[in-house]
């Protein structure tokens, strides 16, 4: 269940153990500050308290889009990773300029009535960041909330992070990013309407745009795309300006290995599972064709064998 208003809390949603973070991406680090809450209070539901939008996207509004999960999908993967509830706060001026001590006094005990809390190591709220994980500390034990504070999950490269994880995709490395999430990166979105150029030239696809997503490195991958019905099907997505055809503006184009269905106005989820190669320019149609033909071919020897 996602809610947003934390001034009317569903009476199931109270008590809680309270799971805290932006949790962009939900990956592994977030979902050990998830199990760290269940495991110190598994009698009790479980809670994960977000923001929407990211606070980024509050204070810095025109940098490029950076997200790794939108609101959607994001409350999907932290219920799937074991939260009850998704408490998603609205993120706007009045919620920035909320002082620290507000927010615990406030939302986390007053609201919540949380019994237990549990963040990442870097966790920081409050007006001007002004609370930190002491501060939580402190507050917590004098309003009676337990709290557990959550190490980094780390690899070779260090502490896991959403920001290391942009990284490898906006440098073509899908798979690594599957290793740090626990899961392929997916781009969702609804299907809209294109230049139907695709199903002239023999490969119809499924155009999503890229919205609020972060924009990975440009170019065709190998993907599976998991559609409103609950089918699974692999394909081939380049994710680009389209430069061969005069495109302006970076979207993904998905073709489906042997779909026939209609998409559009659908709610698809598009994995990227292995990068192939990098957008580029064709001297013409007939050359994209065959290069298409022969990402396709690729695609289906690493998805399919």
């Amino acid at each position: 269940m996602i809610l947003s208003d934390w001034k009317a809390i569903p009476e199931a949603a109270r008590g809680a153990t309270v799971a805290l973070g932006n949790f962009d991406g939900v990956h592994l680090g977030h979902r050990a500050v998830l199990r760290a809450a269940h495991a110190a209070r598994p009698g009790l539901k479980l809670v994960a308290l977000t923001f929407e939008p990211h606070p980024r996207e509050h204070f810095r509004p025109d940098d490029p889009p950076f997200r790794l999960t939108l609101a959607e999908a994001k409350a999907r993967a932290l219920m799937a990773a074991g939260a009850d509830f998704v408490l998603a706060l609205p993120f706007d001026a009045a919620l920035a300029a909320m002082p620290a001590e507000a927010f615990v006094s406030e939302v986390l005990h007053g609201a919540l009535d949380a019994r237990h809390l549990s963040c990442g190591a870097d966790f920081a709220f409050g007006h001007r960041r002004g609370g930190d994980v002491a501060f939580l500390a402190a507050r917590a034990e004098a309003l009676g909330m337990g709290l557990s504070v959550v190490p980094p999950v780390t690899d070779a490269g260090g502490p896991l992070s959403s920001s290391r994880i942009r990284r490898v995709l906006q440098d073509g490395y899908p798979e690594r990013a599957a290793q740090k999430l626990g899961r392929p990166w997916e781009i969702c979105g609804t299907v809209s309407h294109g230049d139907k150029r695709g199903r002239t030239i023999g490969f119809p696809t499924a155009n999503i745009p890229l919205g609020r997503h972060l924009e990975p490195a440009r170019g065709v991958y190998a993907i599976r795309a998991s559609l409103a019905d609950g089918q699974v099907v692999p394909g081939v997505a380049n994710i680009g300006l389209r430069p061969t055809v005069g495109g302006t503006e970076s979207r993904v184009e998905a073709h489906l290995f042997d779909y026939q269905g209609d998409l559009y106005g659908q709610e698809v989820s598009v994995a990227l599972l292995h990068f192939l190669r990098p957008e580029k320019r064709f001297a013409g149609l007939p050359e994209l064709v065959a290069q298409i033909g022969a990402d396709a071919a690729e695609a289906r020897r690493l998805l399919l064998g």
